[in-house]
């Protein structure tokens, strides 16, 4: 299973984004989250990856927050 798939199954597993079709280029804002909701997301990502994602890291898309994952796992 690709980081991609993990991250929807993580957001999917927390009814994020319901009703939306999830694409890299997916935004949070396109999926309604508000920040402690994407606070949630990430602590739950940094759990499945045995990771710590940095608080100033910004991503917009999924996209990104896939390959923030990607980045911090080829560390």
């Amino acid at each position: 299973m690709s980081t991609f798939e993990r991250v929807v199954k993580i957001l999917n597993d927390m009814d994020a984004g319901e009703g939306i079709e999830l694409t890299p280029s997916t935004t949070f804002e396109e999926l309604g989250l508000d920040s402690l909701s994407v606070v949630e997301i990430t602590m739950s990502c940094e759990d499945e990856f045995g990771i710590e994602i940095d608080t100033d890291s910004n991503p917009t898309t999924l996209g990104e927050f896939v390959e923030l994952i990607d980045a911090k796992l080829g560390e």
